[in-house]
Parts: C-alpha cells; sequence; structure tokens
C-alpha cells in the first residue's frame, strides 16, 4: 500500500494499453480494438490513482470518458486544426510561445502524469518522454531576458511537476533570476492525476521562488477526493495561489449543476475557479466541444445560483494565436443615449442612466 503512495511508483505503473485497461473496466473485443487503433493516433496513460476513480461498468464515466480512446479521436471534425492556438507561429525563441505582449509561455516537458483525450497540445503532447536540453533552455531564458517587456512566464508542457524537484527547481531559478521577470505560473494537471507528487520537497521548493501561481484543471466533482483536494490545500498553505481551469466537455461537464458543485467544492478548498474553456479545435476532439450558446447559457444559470467569486470566465482561445476571449449572457435588452435597459439574474428589467 505505501509503494502506491509513492509518485514515483504511479508514474511507473500507469495503465498505457488495452490489455492493462481490460483488466480494471469491462471492455467488448469492439471496444478494445478501437482503442488499440485510436492509440496509434495518441498515446493513453493513466495513473493507477486516477484510474481508480473509474466506474468499471459504466462508459459513460466522466473520468473514462476523459481519459479512455475512442474511435472518434479518428475523425477530423470540418474546424479542427492541427495547430489551433498558432503557437508553431508565435514560437519567437526553443519552447518559447508568446502571443501577448507583457507574457510567454516556456514549454518544460513534454510528458504528463495522464493523457486527456481532450487535450489541446496533443501534437506534440505525449510524444516522447522528454524534458527541455539545457541548450534549449539556455536559448529561451536567452530570449526573456533580452525581451523585458515579459514580467509574467507561465511554465507547462506536458505538466512541470512530474520532473524531479531539482530539475525543476533549476528551470524556476534561472526565469527567477531575470529581474524583469516579475511572476511566474505553473500549468499542472498533477494535483488531479497525481496528488501525492505534491509533498513538502516540492511546497518548500517552490516557497523559494514567490511569487510562484499554480492554476490545475479540475473537470468534474469526480475528481474532488480527500487525496486531491489535500494536495490542492498543501499549495496554498505554502504561500501559491492555487485557480482552476476546467474545460466544458459534451456529455462530461456541460450541465450547471455539475459545474456548480465543482465550483463550490473548490473555493471551500480554497482553489479559486478561474475559466472554464470552450474546447479547443484540436484534431480529434470535436466530440467534445459543446455549441458556444449553450457555454453561455450555462455561465447565466451559474451566475444567479452561486457567489460571483466561484464563477469563472468563460472564455474561448481564438484559432491561430488570436488570444483569449471572454464571453457572457448580454443583460442588455435596450440602449439609447439616454439609458439602458437591463435585465438582472431574475429576468425583471431595470433602467440605468447611460451617462
Amino acid at each position: 500500500m505505501a509503494e502506491k503512495n509513492s509518485w514515483k511508483w504511479q508514474l511507473a505503473n500507469r495503465i498505457t494499453t488495452a490489455d492493462e485497461l481490460a483488466k480494471l473496466i469491462k471492455l467488448s473485443p469492439a471496444e478494445k480494438a478501437d482503442i488499440e487503433k485510436s492509440l496509434e493516433l495518441f498515446r493513453m496513460a493513466i495513473t493507477p490513482y486516477y484510474a481508480s476513480l473509474m466506474d468499471k461498468d459504466d462508459p459513460h464515466c466522466p473520468i473514462r470518458m476523459q481519459m479512455i480512446p475512442s474511435a472518434l479521436e479518428r475523425i477530423r471534425g470540418e474546424f479542427d486544426l492541427d495547430d489551433p492556438l498558432g503557437e508553431v507561429k508565435y514560437n519567437p525563441a526553443p519552447n518559447v510561445v508568446r502571443r501577448y505582449p507583457d507574457r510567454a509561455l516556456l514549454l518544460v516537458t513534454m510528458q504528463c502524469a495522464a493523457y486527456c483525450r481532450h487535450c489541446t497540445r496533443r501534437r506534440v503532447v505525449g510524444s516522447t518522454d522528454c524534458t527541455i536540453t539545457r541548450e534549449q533552455l539556455r536559448q529561451a531564458l536567452e530570449y526573456i531576458h533580452k525581451t523585458p517587456e515579459i514580467r509574467d512566464v507561465l511554465i507547462s508542457g506536458g505538466d512541470p511537476f512530474i520532473m524531479e524537484t531539482d530539475a525543476l527547481e533549476e528551470i524556476i531559478a534561472a526565469v527567477r533570476a531575470i529581474p524583469h521577470v516579475e511572476v511566474i505560473r505553473i500549468g499542472t494537471r498533477v494535483p488531479v492525476m497525481l496528488p501525492m507528487r505534491i509533498d513538502k520537497e516540492l511546497t518548500d521548493m517552490l516557497k523559494k521562488y514567490h511569487p510562484i501561481w499554480v492554476n490545475t484543471h479540475f473537470n468534474h466533482p469526480k475528481e474532488l477526493t480527500p487525496e486531491a483536494l489535500k494536495a490542492c490545500e498543501k499549495l496554498v498553505d505554502a504561500g501559491i495561489p492555487v485557480g482552476n481551469q476546467t474545460v466544458l466537455l459534451k456529455g462530461i461537464n456541460d450541465d450547471a449543476k455539475i459545474l456548480k458543485k465543482l465550483f463550490l467544492g473548490l473555493v471551500k478548498h480554497r482553489v479559486r475557479p478561474y475559466y472554464l474553456f470552450q474546447c479547443d479545435l484540436s484534431v480529434g476532439i470535436s466530440h467534445f466541444r459543446t455549441p458556444v450558446e449553450k457555454g453561455i447559457e450555462i455561465m447565466h444559470s451559474l451566475t444567479s445560483s452561486i457567489s460571483g467569486y466561484a464563477v469563472p470566465k468563460y472564455a474561448i482561445d481564438l484559432p491561430v494565436g488570436g488570444g483569449k476571449v471572454t464571453l457572457g449572457y448580454n443583460y442588455v435588452v435596450s440602449k439609447d443615449d439616454k439609458e439602458l435597459v437591463l435585465e438582472n439574474y431574475l429576468g425583471k428589467l431595470y433602467r440605468y442612466p447611460a451617462r
């Protein structure tokens, strides 16, 4: 039992084949064949911890749907793009993506604890278990250092938290040494997939380089286990603000009641819902995308039923590097030079001066 609480044991014992998966959940021969064929396009890896959350009898289990390959992944949707966020276009140095003037994305590994089927960076993530080389890191740091407009660096991948602590510290320390970098952020799904990785060694290291911010990625209330929530609390207790970026996924969480339970569960444990993302236009994941209007309806329902600090921003990351835009319900019924007619959350109308 003790070894299962080791994050390295969890990584070494991930479920990666259809045969291994069939020992845990019920799979028909057709389902197994579909999985094997889809694995030719994008690998599977599921930590034993996260696999334990799956309902072995329910193919619509939200954990299963996020992790298990399906035949739908082999369909290229009409609007699918190989690089939906334009990261190749906005790549001024090795492993650096810069789509905004004051911030940069530093990709330090192509490996994750587990591989989400809705991964937006699936064209490269999981292809190898490599991390950034010293030469790539040198060139990336050189670019950030000579670009004083960059005040915010987001360290991502893959998932930085699956790196050894000393290797990750080397990167964080080098970024922190750049005078104009004010904030370092880390994007991770480790608290959800591999919560035992958030240990004292890691949090003690991170505390040395404040201000550090962490954004994680809970998609469903079923992921709010005691282990996952404890991992988040360890980060917060180390003085690290933790935000959450949920992806709106068809058939998994595209329901206001499910998201309400998720967001309230997060804030109860000091994790701030930050973004609710429309699923990106990556190849092979069109079956996860919901209509934008449905997302707006869900946000309208949430806004009227829970406190503002528990409601994330609903965002679309525009194709080919257009950046994020946020969408919401339009409460303006009409307007002219003198006044606006506004609708409140109950649907009642109110007049408000335009000036």
